[in-house]
């Protein structure tokens, strides 16, 4: 059998690695870091897994069903709905649909008008009957456009759907595609958010666990690939007649003619916090344009009180602040706005390839997309869409394309 080398040990390149291990191969993956995982790591803080930047798996994720089995990965449910604090109080919405509770508090809450909250169950209804192919088919337009053309009001958008959806997208003026909406939505209507109780470090060690004949090497960094020719940072070189990158590629490939990728940043701060003000599996959210918050969980709801009241908050929002000043930034609004109380900081992750910034999605990359050049095939959410469920996706493309080659 030829010999194939993955770079990268992130979730495309694991699925890559199971896939041509059904095959019959025996890859080697080769991981610049301590530990599989790529953008989706955890550590532990104060007792709780701290994930580098906040990230949930959507259950009803096509890719995800198919690799992963949800049972060994002791799945926590977030509820399907948000605590949206406007003007100091605090306004909890959701799907009464799927949680009976929602109802009274979604009609009650002074987000959107009765027409809006109408047009939302419309949307809900018609997005669950849509196929993903036909979602990815869709003519397309930026999520605000696709909204507005939707009917629904701008209190509506700017009250619920920019914060909601800017904590998705790493961007706040839901330029992103329409298509990506519509699936994103749907995953959220036919599925659960939800987080692996170890954290979602859980889901790359996972996939690894699965994996029987393949190697892979730790502190590998790869310098420069030139051809089928691997030069490692330590100064050995590899060859092999199939090479997947499951990497940014930029730099390293040379003479390579796709540009350098474009990256969306987040950051995500950990805090201790005198008590929960959500008391429940619940994203909270802050709408206004001039606040640096965009969503927060309490880490004791969602995994029990391991280490007491722990916080976790991400701005996604571009500022021009010390490390210092945003943390005093953020807790000023935090009190201000939610009235929570935080105490030291426990940890920050300024994560500076959070998602891929592209402007045209599809639901997996084409075979001209994911390959490089003869032999040299690539991987990546970058290639088609922001989502874990894109990484897999084409980890499963490259593979394929090397064992029909």
């Amino acid at each position: 059998m030829q010999r194939v080398i993955i770079l990268g040990a992130g979730v495309s390149g694991l699925v890559a690695a199971i896939e041509l291990e059904k095959a019959g191969y025996a890859p080697t993956i080769l991981e610049a870091t301590d530990r599989v995982g790529g953008r989706v790591k955890s550590d532990i803080v104060n007792g709780y897994p701290t994930d580098h930047g906040f990230q949930v798996l959507l259950t009803a994720y096509p890719e995800a069903q198919r690799y992963l089995d949800y049972t060994k990965l002791d799945l926590i449910r977030f509820s399907p709905g948000s605590v949206i604090f406007k003007n100091g109080k605090p306004c909890r919405i959701g799907d009464p649909l799927r949680d009976f509770s929602f109802l009274w508090s979604t009609l009650s809450a002074n987000i959107g008008s009765a027409q809006d909250k109408l047009r939302i169950l419309k949307l809900s209804q018609q997005l669950r009957k849509k196929r993903v192919e036909a979602i990815f088919h869709s003519v397309e337009k930026s999520t605000l456009s696709y909204l507005q053309d939707f009917g629904l009001s701008s209190r509506i958008i700017h009250d619920f759907f920019q914060p909601f959806f800017a904590g998705i997208y790493l961007e706040e003026d839901l330029d992103t595609s329409s298509r990506m909406f519509e699936f994103v939505y749907k995953m959220f209507s036919t599925g659960h958010a939800a987080i692996p109780l170890a954290g979602m470090q859980s889901i790359p060690d996972h996939l690894a666990a699965r994996l029987k004949n393949t190697t892979i090497r730790f502190h590998s960094a790869v310098q420069l690939l030139d051809g089928n020719t691997i030069i490692l940072a330590s100064g050995e070189t590899m060859t092999a007649k199939h090479i997947i990158v499951s990497i940014d590629p930029g730099e390293l490939v040379k003479q390579q003619e796709q540009g350098v990728q474009k990256w969306k940043s987040c950051y995500n701060l950990y805090f201790e916090a005198s008590k929960s003000v959500l008391n429940d599996a619940i994203i909270g959210l802050v709408p206004g344009k001039d606040i640096l918050v965009n969503n927060f969980h309490f880490l004791d709801d969602v995994f029990g009180n391991k280490g007491g009241p722990t916080l976790s908050v991400t701005v996604v929002k571009d500022y021009e602040l010390s490390d210092q000043e945003l943390q005093a930034r953020v807790k000023q609004e935090l009190h201000k706005h939610c009235g929570i109380e935080t105490g030291k900081m426990l940890k920050m992750y300024h994560i500076k390839k959070a998602l891929p910034d592209i402007s045209s999605v599809r639901y997996a990359p084409t075979a001209e997309q994911a390959q490089l050049s003869a032999g040299v095939y690539c991987c990546g959410d970058y290639l088609s869409n922001g989502s874990l469920n894109a990484a897999m996706t084409s980890g499963r493309v490259a593979a394929e394309l090397v064992i029909g080659s």
